[in-house]
């Protein structure tokens, strides 16, 4: 979860010094956009799968701490460009170094915790990214305010040095540890489990990408984040700049709004869509998922209001309630996606979903609002960016059309993946028992 916190700060701390950046290099909105998104998400979605390949028989405990070292010194670097292709680059780098830390922390979690346990599990690890808003913004914002946006990047990533090492020093990976009694939440002999995950071959990428892609609700959920993760990035990228430029708010208040209401909001929002799946619709992610459907809906309609109201304080209450409802979706998602994917196939699973939200949307969703009120400026001036943000807030439902899809087909993908005959026959868990490991 630290790991996850100080992982998602970057982006966030560049979303509020795009203002900034353009003033400092001279560049226009669509610039801008492919700085905050293609740039980004290509290499990040690109090399997520490499890296996901090596989670899936490697040591996932190497891999979080060697590319959380290498994006906190591409972050110190931000602070150095001159120009926009020296910031281009120096962005490729941070997005190959930050494409180590969810796929394998997925796989992690799901090996520590049985299908029940699963979605306040990763909703647990998930409160990371709303985390990440309090450091995000309300740093970041103070830091780019008092001192430039240079500064701000510098200061920002050497800390992450530091749970680097604490991931090196604290985390075991449960495919080494012979110690007896390690709470890896399997019911199998330390043996058994050994013999299952490092002598049995690692499926082939073709098979992989079979398996994943024969599974409807797999291609629906994929589907489902990258249209969420298209008009959300889009969106809340490009969220401070509209509330600095229509509003006339400085960096450092801005942060602190936003830290309160995406740190809070997010943290609250996160936990209690985890912890409700797993008390109320323990074992049922049909239910889960028609949940998460109705709960897009709601996001869509608080989303479109932020940019109608004419007081930023009405906009902030907005943007509270809908940063609940959004965050409320992650545990079960992602629980969802580990359960009905075979256990080697896990870390790739998660790496293949962010391969393509991330291209689509994190790459195309900031330039696609850029773009946008580019495009409208001629007509509406300073407004055009408000215009453009709201153009992009109906586009959440397609995102909850999908997961409501996903809920058709998903006990059928259940059994199969119970019924398939894998490596780890002697390691699963007895999925629907709710029997906890004495460590517990």
């Amino acid at each position: 979860m630290l790991i996850q916190t100080f992982n998602g700060v970057d982006g966030l701390a560049l979303g509020l010094s795009l203002q900034s950046i353009k003033l400092d290099l001279s560049l226009s909105d669509t610039q801008l956009g492919v700085l905050s998104g293609i740039a980004f998400a290509l290499f990040y979605s690109v090399m997520g799968i490499p890296i996901a390949r090596w989670a899936d028989r490697g040591n996932r405990v190497t891999i979080i701490a060697l590319t959380t070292v290498l994006w906190s010194i591409m972050m110190v670097l931000c602070g150095k460009a001159a120009s926009f292709v020296q910031l281009l680059l120096i962005r490729a780098g941070v997005a190959v170094g930050e494409a180590g830390c969810m796929p394998p922390s997925h796989s992690l979690i799901a090996d520590y915790f049985s299908r029940p346990e699963r979605p306040r599990a990763v909703a647990v690890y998930l409160l990371g990214g709303s985390l990440s808003m309090v450091i995000g913004y309300f740093v970041a914002g103070w830091l780019s305010e008092l001192y430039g946006w240079r500064a701000m990047f510098m200061m920002l990533g050497l800390p992450g040095l530091v749970p680097a090492l604490l991931v090196w020093l604290t985390l075991k990976e449960p495919r080494l540890e012979t110690k007896t009694g390690f709470p890896y939440n399997t019911y199998a002999s330390e043996p058994q489990r050994q013999a299952a995950t490092l002598a049995s071959p690692q499926p082939g990428i073709k098979q992989v990408a079979t398996t994943l892609l024969a599974k409807r609700t797999f291609r629906h959920l994929v589907l489902c984040f990258s249209v969420m993760t298209f008009f959300g990035t889009g969106i809340l990228q490009w969220q401070p700049a509209f509330l600095i430029r229509s509003y006339g708010l400085k960096t450092g208040e801005l942060g602190t709004w936003f830290a309160v209401i995406y740190g809070l909001g997010g943290v609250l929002g996160t936990y209690l869509g985890g912890a409700l799946a797993s008390r109320f619709a323990t074992n049922n992610e049909r239910l889960q998922l028609k949940a998460m459907a109705l709960v897009y809906a709601s996001f869509s309609a608080l989303s479109a209001l932020i940019y109608i109201v004419p007081n930023y304080h009405v906009a902030f209450a907005l943007i509270a309630l809908a940063t609940v409802a959004g965050n409320s979706t992650g545990g079960p998602l992602f629980a969802t996606i580990q359960t009905i994917v075979p256990q080697r196939m896990r870390a790739v699973a998660i790496a293949t979903i962010y391969l393509f939200a991330n291209l689509v949307g994190l790459g195309l969703g900031p330039l696609a609002a850029g773009a946008l009120s580019d495009l409208l400026r001629p007509w509406l001036g300073e407004a055009s960016l408000r215009y453009a943000l709201l153009a992009l807030c109906p586009g959440y439902l397609w995102g909850g059309w999908h997961v409501w899809q996903a809920s058709k087909s998903v006990n059928r993908d259940l059994r199969e993946v119970r019924d398939e005959p894998t490596e780890n026959a002697a390691t699963q868990a007895p999925e629907a028992s709710t029997r906890t490991c004495s460590w517990r």
